[in-house]
């Protein structure tokens, strides 16, 4: 009897031991590192340079964005300052930083006078973003041949592990002022949204992109909800509160796997039921509206 008391007693060490060391294992997992670059606009300010960070950090993933501005940039442009090597964007550059003492920063660098192929070879990068300007978005013809030599330009200067992904931007608001949304879309959201949808498509089944992030059409899924026609501060660049912060959810979640659901953290100005909505939201968007839904839908 007593020998098996103890072993009893031994086995129970030991149990305990092994689940103490997969506890502490666990504990001692680095933090995923993930890093993006976006060829953008404004409309890429909106996505990544105020929640994104915040967002992947409360899901464990040390997150770095460079984003390379250029006010409505198209991808007529885009092309060619990467095929001169102009140094004209203004690259902003979003980590978090945590300090000898322990705090903790959610920073944003701003270095004027940056080329694309300088942010390109400036860090191993997990993914690069393309856009095009939101006044093109919704016209084909403004779409070739230049996202075809941005594309083959920018896989001269990445690694082969780097992964290409498509952002679709959005309609504008009803009472929107852009200047292009008489001429381009006869003030008409919906027949805006269905002409960038359009686009998008042709997008996705020209080029063979890694990933689709849906921007336009969580926007248009939003303005369906109690929110309303209100997703935009000026008619088209994202509202401070929960339209920037709704697209940081669907980056979130299309780039990184991670559910924005029930996450904690939320723009200044926003309210827990806004939170709420934007990220059910968000997560449909994700998970309906892939890259391989989009191009397989006929």
């Amino acid at each position: 009897m007593r020998k098996l008391h103890y072993i009893a007693i031994v086995l129970l060490l030991a149990v305990t031991e092994v689940v103490c060391v997969a506890h502490a294992t666990a504990k001692q997992q680095p933090v995923r590192e993930m890093k993006v670059l976006c060829i953008g606009n404004s409309f890429s300010i909106d996505a990544v340079e105020q929640n994104f960070v915040q967002l992947a950090d409360e899901r464990g993933i040390k997150l770095t964005v460079g984003n390379l501005y250029i006010p409505g940039c198209s991808l007529e442009q885009h092309a060619t300052n990467i095929r001169r090597d102009s140094a004209a964007y203004s690259y902003r550059l979003m980590q978090k930083r945590v300090a000898a003492d322990g705090s903790v920063e959610f920073a944003r660098d701003v270095t004027e006078g940056v080329s694309i192929l300088q942010a390109l070879q400036s860090d191993e990068w997990d993914v690069v973003t393309m856009q095009q300007a939101s006044h093109f978005s919704g016209q084909w013809f403004t779409y070739e041949p230049w996202l075809s030599e941005l594309i083959d330009s920018v896989k001269l200067h990445i690694s082969p592990k780097t992964k290409i992904y498509w952002y679709m931007t959005w309609a504008y608001q009803q009472d929107a002022k852009h200047p292009a949304f008489i001429p381009n879309y006869n003030r008409d959201q919906s027949y805006m949204y269905d002409e960038i949808l359009g686009c998008n498509r042709q997008v996705l089944k020209s080029h063979h992109f890694d990933g689709f992030i849906p921007g336009g059409i969580a926007i248009q899924d939003a303005r369906r909800t109690k929110l309303g026609d209100t997703m935009c501060r000026d008619g088209f660049h994202l509202s401070y509160t929960y339209g920037r912060y709704m697209m940081a959810c669907l980056w979130l979640e299309v780039l990184t796997g991670k559910s924005c659901m029930g996450c904690e953290y939320m723009a200044e100005g926003m309210n827990k039921e806004q939170r709420k909505i934007v990220q059910q939201v968000a997560h449909k968007a994700a998970k309906k509206y892939t890259l391989q839904k989009m191009v397989n839908r006929k």
